[in-house]
């Protein structure tokens, strides 16, 4: 993999010499950490775990002497399907450990994307639960464990452990692991965290650490490729430009597969010595109460999470004391949003960022008031912000036209596919991100649309071709096309247009999902509304002019609800 990475060389030296980059690894940041916090609290979660940094520590020596029994080298992959759960983190810190890659996946992956996302990173072993949200897990995984060569082990967390061959158990794991040692009860490893520093362990910061898989059309998942550097580099400016301390005390509800839940919920409060406090399924009551509970003093995620929080405090459903920050991305915010989020004395700040590029800008919290949701804010320090014409030429603030950012954060290309790597990050260093802005002129940019057809639902990327194929052959469905549409709470909704063949002129949404449910389509790819127009408007090349559709559809949602 490291083969694949794209670094202008120019760039790189730039990194180094400015101190961005620096020879360390985040298993380097961690050990600092516990060796300055080793009592402190690391992470809770609302299940009733608690890890200390100590305890993490331990923990995740175990498991690391797992993967190397196993035959995990510095380099390998190790996939890991957890929900938002303590075990993720301790995997997550076995993987620094053992040098391996992490490579966490989405909750929602099923059979095909698992076998796509495995084979492509080639991972070696899979960490997931037996049971989670009426899903059987270990069921799927081991049902496609054959199609998946490179698998030599699955472990199962929680619950019962499937009666199969190559199946261990977490728990397992970590009672049969000499309790002060971490070391595995074989002749294989025997010793514990002071031996994760022999040679063949020793990674870099150049070094990959994480691959990330976006949301793929029907032509595949691509794997974003993250280094050490890259990763650290990201949440060292993040915390230090909000202000954060190790006194600070993280709420994540948003899913640690995502670059959001992964940098700023498990690195971010590492690196400081703070603590993370997870929610497994977000449920808005309970997460009131369980930030009380902690002392929480800031959280991040998408809209829904905020949205639904600030109405249930408006509907006196109590009060967040302690919480004085909250960071917001996915969805531009609402100027009332952020008025209405400082009248409980919390900051709302917006990011903006992808998983290629991290969230990279965002208003600074003594700026959020006065700028009041009219922008996503500035980069952060050693990042570059370019806005730019099709032709790619800079344009003027004010003008319109797609970002580009370039900094130590950025990836370094997608996983095995140098084309699209091309496509997105250029020679000399410039991520194409796809997403329209306005820059100011003091610096501050705002997100006015994508170029990409992605439809961003509650954080989730969708991309709106592929739930346009999943429509192909519905049952009265004509020409048809997908689009976002505008939504308080989860950002966006999913808007199916269609043009209604004789015989269905009241062809209704229930109709469309209907079809899809008995089709197996998931639920997360299921248009939300359902508009019937007489002609879908095209260009001259056949493309779908969404943007009249956005504007219909402004129209019509401003009149009588139609068929949703």
């Amino acid at each position: 993999m490291t083969d694949e990475m794209k670094i202008n060389a120019i760039q790189r030296e730039k990194y180094l010499s400015k101190g961005y980059w620096k020879d360390i690894t985040l298993l380097d940041c961690w050990r600092e950490s516990v060796k300055k916090y080793s009592e402190r609290e690391y992470v809770v979660d609302d299940r009733g775990k608690r890890y200390t940094y100590r305890q993490m520590d331990e923990a995740a020596s175990k498991v690391a002497a797992f993967l190397r029994e196993q035959g995990v080298l510095p380099g390998d992959a190790v996939s890991f399907q957890l929900p938002i759960w303590s075990e993720f983190a301790v995997v997550t810190i076995a993987c620094f450990m053992t040098g391996a890659v992490a490579h966490p996946i989405a909750m929602s992956y099923e059979e095909k994307e698992l076998i796509r996302s495995m084979n492509l990173t080639e991972s070696k072993v899979y960490f997931g639960p037996s049971f989670f949200h009426k899903t059987d897990y270990a069921s799927r995984i081991l049902a496609v464990r054959e199609s998946i060569p490179s698998l030599s082990c699955v472990v199962i967390v929680g619950g019962e452990k499937p009666d199969a061959g190559a199946i261990a158990s977490f728990q397992e794991i970590l009672d049969r692991c000499d309790a002060g040692t971490g070391s595995m009860e074989t002749d294989q490893a025997e010793s514990g965290p002071a031996d994760l520093d022999r040679a063949e362990t020793r990674r870099t910061g150049e070094d990959l650490a994480l691959i990330l898989c976006t949301s793929g059309t029907t032509s595949g998942t691509k794997g974003v490729l993250l280094t050490h550097n890259n990763i650290r580099y990201s949440e060292e400016v993040f915390t230090r430009e909000l202000g954060l301390t190790s006194e600070d005390i993280m709420f994540m509800p948003a899913p640690l597969n995502h670059a959001t839940g992964f940098h700023h919920g498990l690195i971010a409060p590492m690196l400081i010595g703070a603590k993370v406090v997870l929610q497994q399924k977000y449920r808005c009551r309970e997460a009131i109460d369980l930030m009380n509970r902690e002392r929480c003093t800031f959280s991040m995620g998408a809209t829904p999470f905020i949205y639904d929080i600030l109405r249930e405090l408006e509907n006196g459903g109590g009060e967040l004391p302690f919480l004085k920050l909250y960071l917001c991305g996915g969805a531009p915010v609402p100027g009332y949003m952020v008025q209405k989020a400082w009248s409980f004395g919390i900051l709302l700040c917006e990011v903006y960022g992808s998983t290629e590029s991290v969230p990279h800008v965002f208003v600074r919290p003594e700026e959020a008031l006065t700028l009041n949701g009219t922008t996503s804010g500035r980069p952060i320090e050693g990042v570059e912000i370019r806005v730019v014409d099709d032709e790619g030429n800079d344009v003027p603030p004010g003008i319109p036209g797609e970002e580009l950012s370039r900094g130590p954060n950025v990836f370094v290309g997608y996983l095995k596919d140098k084309r699209i790597t091309d496509g997105a990050l250029d020679d000399d260093g410039w991520f194409h991100s796809g997403d329209l802005c306005v820059m100011d002129e003091a610096g501050n940019i705002h997100i006015i649309g994508r170029k990409k057809d992605m439809i961003v639902r509650g954080g989730e990327n969708l991309n709106s071709n592929e739930i346009n194929d999943r429509l192909e052959g519905c049952p009265g469905m004509g020409d048809h096309t997908v689009i976002g549409m505008p939504d308080d709470r989860l950002g966006e909704r999913i808007c199916a247009f269609a043009v209604p063949l004789p015989g269905f002129e009241h062809l209704k949404l229930e109709d469309v999902t209907g079809w899809l449910c008995r089709n197996g389509v998931p639920k997360r790819f299921w248009p939300e509304r359902l508009e019937l127009i007489d002609r879908i408007p095209h260009t001259g090349s056949g493309k779908v002019k969404k943007y009249l559709l956005k504007e219909e559809l402004e129209k019509r949602m401003e009149g009588p609800e139609h068929n949703d």
